[in-house]
């Protein structure tokens, strides 16, 4: 069973405490058409919300109702926002949805000690997104690995995007339980841990490569989506890396429509026909985009084993994502 839980704390001028529990939702609702400053009363059963000309008046539920909130764990780390935000929402892609395997629906966190860095990895068994960040640890005493729920992973980093400092607790260190915790100076968001854990992922990123080929992503995206637009589902894009500096990009068959385009490559290595999920293809280069990456690099080994993407002249810290090709039949 999933557990998330927020807590944010506002600042605002206090005329008389007090505690009210009313719908979430109805509350979201109201405060998103308002402008200016909000005041609330609460007035017997019913909290008055009121900013400008507007009024809005719902009412309470019993206070009592409202679950005691499990007590965050000490910090496993700290780090900033919104270098978190880029890692969690780059790996993300790679979530999967397919819930007949659940722990394919999180996003692992990977302390390692000596190194004092964070790896993120997601898959759905037919990419791998990897990425690696840097940070303060300040409990830990040995690697460790806990996998958190991708998407509400995702939610709560976008929530702590700010560039300021956040605390990060990882569920199965001490004192917390199974719980993730991410806090900075205004919010803490809780999440309950899956269960399980990923395939492991080395094997799938090589040292050495046969072929290696970099391209702009700008026009490769906006070449992939042409083409893309003849291809039916689950129908490949067909990529041809020559050695003369063209990428040929390829979809549809002799008896459907067609599409043909082609961008300028850097290829090291002989020529090289491969296809992939053009949806994937995609996501991969978004991802790469989220760290300003202007052009990609793709490492092959052969036609039929993965494709590692990185940003062209990234560091090891920056995003892989490992995409499995579509065999060809023709």
């Amino acid at each position: 069973m999933q557990f998330t839980a927020d807590h944010t704390d506002l600042a605002a001028t206090v005329t008389e405490p007090g505690r009210a529990l009313v719908s979430g939702r109805l509350l979201a609702d109201n405060a998103a058409r308002v402008r200016g400053p909000v005041q609330f009363q609460l007035a017997g059963p019913r909290l008055i919300l009121s900013a400008g000309s507007a009024r809005f008046t719902q009412p309470t539920l019993p206070i009592e109702e409202y679950p005691q909130l499990p007590e965050p764990g000490p910090a496993s780390g700290t780090l900033p926002g919104g270098t978190f935000t880029e890692a969690v929402s780059q790996v993300a892609c790679a979530v999967s949805n397919d819930t007949a395997v659940p722990s394919l629906a999180g996003i692992s966190l990977v302390h390692d000690q000596d190194a004092s860095t964070l790896t993120l990895t997601a898959t759905d068994r037919y990419r791998f997104a990897v990425r690696t960040i840097a940070w303060k640890h300040c409990t830990l005493a040995a690697d460790h690995t806990a996998l958190a729920p991708g998407k509400d992973l995702l939610d709560a980093a976008k929530a702590a995007a700010d560039p300021t400092t956040l605390d990060l607790t990882l569920a199965g260190t001490a004192d917390a339980s199974g719980l993730f915790t991410l806090r900075d100076a205004h919010h803490t968001t809780t999440l309950r841990a899956l269960e399980g854990e990923l395939p492991a992922y080395n094997s799938l990123f090589p040292e050495e490569f046969a072929h290696t080929a970099t391209v702009d992503i700008a026009p490769l995206k906006q070449a992939v989506q042409r083409v893309a637009l003849v291809a039916t589902r689950n129908t490949p894009v067909r990529l041809t890396f020559t050695t003369d500096g063209t990428l040929v990009l390829e979809a549809g068959t002799s008896d459907e429509a067609q599409a043909v385009d082609n961008v300028t490559t850097a290829l090291e290595g002989g020529d090289l026909n491969i296809a992939f999920n053009p949806g994937f293809l995609i996501d991969g280069l978004n991802a790469l985009t989220t760290e300003a990456a202007e052009a990609v690099d793709f490492h092959f080994t052969s036609p039929t084993r993965p494709a590692v993407l990185r940003g062209h002249a990234s560091n090891d810290q920056g995003m892989r994502y490992a995409l499995m090709p579509v065999r060809l039949t023709d």
